[in-house]
């Protein structure tokens, strides 16, 4: 009987040890895992649409208004202007220089920069080192008179008349051709020289670029005078036109170009950008 109850109790015992190695034995707490950063938030899609390859345009910033410095020592003007407008239809990144006259051609010829914007006009000479694009303006030649001299008319009231030019000028050639036999034709160094004798009237009118005479025309010392007659259009003496300036192997780049030109001449840009430096047309 004791045997029996002291086999109980050592069974009862080994059952209750077993069961205590039994239970699971509590985990150490889990570290707690960093959140992961947020991911940066998109910067919204610009309107411009991203350049496709990068220009370099040359001009001197030395014939007001069409290319000249501003305040901020940047190239300004309606060449400027117009230079910009292409190359946003290009979809080109245009960077702007400013060189020396003299400097443009060898500069462009060398691979310096890419294109010239200077109101450089087409002449055959030019064409045998340099492509041009088409024509972006055209200033005609014109005569400029005191105010009230009865010449704003036809050639013929020019006869037997002082007429000054810049000598070894298209300009003079043109005069030569037209007035050699009919009036006096007196030549100046400058235009401003010619100019300042029209203002003391030493001459009853000057001949020269319609843009310039006009730019002169609003200045206090050419105040006294005025555009007068008929504009002049001989392609065959004055010219033309102005263009851009490109090398002759960039032939893609110049059909861009041309491509947009003409895009600015169709969707009145051009026509805007003209009326806002000039009372009359260029092109």
């Amino acid at each position: 009987m004791r045997l029996r109850a002291f086999l109980l109790a050592f069974l009862m015992m080994t059952a209750g040890t077993a069961q205590a190695q039994t239970q699971p034995q509590p985990h150490p707490p889990a570290k707690p895992v960093p959140a992961k950063p947020a991911a940066p938030a998109k910067p919204p899609a610009s309107k411009f649409t991203p350049p496709t390859f990068h220009v370099t345009i040359a001009t001197e910033a030395a014939f007001p208004p069409f290319n000249y410095l501003d305040r901020k020592g940047l190239p300004a003007g309606f060449e400027m202007e117009l230079a910009q407008e292409v190359c946003q239809r290009m979809k080109a990144e245009c960077e702007f220089i400013v060189l020396k006259w003299d400097e443009l051609i060898p500069g462009l010829v060398d691979k310096k920069f890419d294109i010239i914007m200077s109101s450089l006009d087409v002449t055959a000479e030019r064409r045998k080192r340099l492509a041009f694009s088409r024509r972006y303006y055209l200033s005609p030649g014109a005569f400029a008179a005191h105010k009230g001299a009865n010449l704003d008319g036809p050639p013929s009231l020019l006869r037997n008349k002082r007429l000054g030019v810049q000598k070894d000028s298209t300009h003079a050639d043109w005069l030569d051709k037209s007035f050699r036999r009919s009036a006096q034709i007196k030549r100046y160094n400058t235009l401003a020289e010619a100019e300042k004798a029209l203002a003391n009237d030493e001459i009853d009118a000057v001949f020269a670029d319609k843009a310039q005479l006009w730019l002169w025309a609003q200045k206090p010392e050419g105040s006294c005078c005025e555009i007068v007659g008929q504009d002049v259009k001989d392609t065959a003496t004055l010219g033309v036109g102005v263009a851009a300036g490109l090398r002759k192997e960039d032939v893609k780049l110049r059909d861009a170009l041309n491509k947009a030109i003409g895009e600015v001449l169709g969707d009145g840009t051009y026509k805007k950008l003209n009326e806002k430096y000039f009372p009359f047309a260029l092109n």
